[in-house]
C-alpha cells in the first residue's frame, strides 16, 4: 500500500474534527508521535504510520455525503417559463432559488434575490411578469456526485446558493443551506 504523505495526517485529521489524541487512540500509538509525524519530525516504522492512515480512513467512510444531505425533489423550471410562472413556483413550493432546465440539461439558475433586485430597481410588474426566465438566469449551480463528502458540499455553499446532486446523468436532488441543518438533529 503506498501511503499519502505525512503532511497529509494534519490536515486530514483537522478535516475530521478529531484531536491528535483521539487519532493516536484510533490508530494504536501515542500522541506525542501524532505530534511528531504532523511536524515532520519523526522518522517512524511503516507500520506505525499505515496504522494512522488506515484510522484516518475509516473517518472518512463515516463522513456526511451528498445522498445523505439533498432533498430528492428538485423543483425547476424550464428556460421559457416567465418570470410570473416563476414566482408562483418558488411560492408554492417553498424555496428561494431553482435550476433552470432546458428539457432536462441543466442551463442556469434563478433565485428569488434576482426577482427582487428587479424590482427594487423599480421594474414594471406587468412588464417582469411576461418575460421569460432567459433573461434573469444566473451561472448554474455546481454539480456533485451522490458520494460528495459534507466537507466540499459546505465550501461550494460558501459561493453558491444551491448544489446540484447527480447520479448517472441524471440530477437526484438539491442541496441549500437548509439541508446542511440536518447534520445538526444527528
Amino acid at each position: 500500500m503506498l501511503l499519502p504523505e505525512l503532511s497529509e495526517i494534519s490536515r486530514l485529521r483537522r478535516k475530521f474534527g478529531i484531536t491528535q489524541t483521539e487519532l493516536g487512540k484510533r490508530a494504536g500509538v501515542s500522541q506525542s508521535l501524532v505530534a511528531r509525524l504532523e511536524k515532520g519530525r519523526a522518522d517512524p516504522r511503516y507500520s506505525k504510520v499505515a496504522s494512522v492512515f488506515r484510522a484516518l480512513d475509516e473517518l472518512r467512510g463515516k463522513e456526511i455525503l451528498a445522498r445523505e444531505l439533498m432533498t430528492s425533489r428538485v423543483v425547476g423550471v424550464q428556460l421559457t417559463d416567465s418570470m410570473e410562472k416563476i414566482v408562483n413556483i418558488l411560492k408554492k413550493f417553498n424555496v428561494s432559488q431553482m435550476p433552470v432546465f432546458d428539457k432536462k440539461k441543466v442551463l442556469g439558475s434563478i433565485s428569488e434575490r434576482v426577482i427582487l433586485d428587479e424590482i427594487a430597481k423599480g421594474a414594471n410588474m406587468l412588464d417582469l411578469s411576461h418575460k421569460n426566465v432567459e433573461r434573469f438566469m444566473e451561472h448554474p449551480f455546481p454539480i456533485v456526485s451522490m458520494n460528495t463528502p459534507l466537507t466540499t458540499i459546505s465550501s461550494l455553499l460558501e459561493h453558491n446558493t444551491a448544489v446540484l446532486v447527480m447520479k448517472r446523468d441524471k440530477i437526484e436532488g438539491i442541496i441549500t443551506n437548509a439541508d446542511l441543518l440536518k447534520v445538526v438533529h444527528r
